[in-house]
């Protein structure tokens, strides 16, 4: 052989190689994005624990591993319990939506939970996340779970964006069969997914008896202001008189700077439901 034909040679050998160590870890990422990704997850909760001021750090276990939440109390009497999902990737601190809530729903008379929902890497997209909606379940159970073991019954399910898509599993599992477990439920921004990516289901919201609020921005994701019609009819069919769907003059799908905006609407219509 002479050297031309064994350099080619080299090459079309380190090629294939190449291709295979691509394909054989792009399996390995791709299989890893069934699980969440509990590394991550522990990278941030050293970096929340650090930046939390108002409110506890606490650490709950969904049956198989330890999660991260963060218990705010008000300082005086306390109306009940919110519990609140992140949206994908975040964390129970996140500036926009999750931080104004837990703290200001504090100063407003409700104990807040923020939970840490499972995450993927950064480039996980919405269908990689729907392997995880179900196991998501069982961290919404060990926040209500924990809020009843301190006594409190009238317990409120907030959702953002994924963390709605991991909290309609929750009421698909229990088969719109929730009042026992909460009192009401809030959905932020909810039908929001990626590019060509369609919902996996449709949201159970008509067979659910409880309150719903259904409040989004504005300024939205196309998709969740095009399902937002969808999303009033189910809500009417399950014949909850308090229900009620709201837009945020403004906002975007974060409630970018529209934090408080956010706030005084979920707390009045929390306060309207004791009338």
């Amino acid at each position: 052989m002479n050297l031309k034909k064994w350099i080619k040679s080299i090459r079309r050998i380190l090629g294939f190689a190449s291709i295979s160590l691509f394909l054989s870890q792009s399996a390995c990422a791709e299989s890893n994005l069934s699980k969440p990704d509990l590394d991550r997850e522990k990278r941030m909760a050293a970096e929340v624990e650090d930046a939390v001021l108002d409110g506890d750090v606490i650490y709950l276990k969904d049956g198989k591993h330890e999660f991260m939440a963060i218990d705010t109390e008000p300082e005086g009497d306390t109306k009940g319990a919110v519990i609140i999902l992140h949206g994908r990737g975040f964390h129970p601190n996140w500036e926009d939506t999750v931080y104004p809530l837990r703290t200001q729903l504090a100063e407003k008379g409700w104990r807040t939970l923020s939970l840490q929902m499972p995450v993927l890497v950064k480039t996980a997209k919405y269908y990689d996340y729907v392997p995880l909606f179900p196991q998501s379940t069982s961290r919404i159970e060990a926040g209500i779970k924990y809020l009843k073991d301190q006594g409190i019954d009238n317990i409120i399910l907030f959702a953002h964006s994924c963390g709605a898509h991991m909290a309609m599993e929750w009421v698909r599992q229990n088969k719109g069969k929730v009042g026992d477990r909460i009192s009401a439920y809030i959905g932020a921004g909810m039908g929001a997914t990626d590019y060509k990516q369609k919902m996996a289901q449709a949201f159970p919201l008509d067979k659910m008896k409880i309150p719903v609020l259904d409040i989004y921005g504005e300024k939205e994701y196309p998709a969740v202001i095009r399902m937002a019609p969808d999303r009033l009819a189910m809500i009417k069919k399950a014949g909850n008189s308090k229900s009620k769907q709201i837009t945020i003059p403004g906002a975007n799908h974060y409630f970018t700077d529209k934090g408080d905006a956010l706030v005084t609407a979920v707390a009045q219509w929390l306060d309207s439901l004791t009338k």
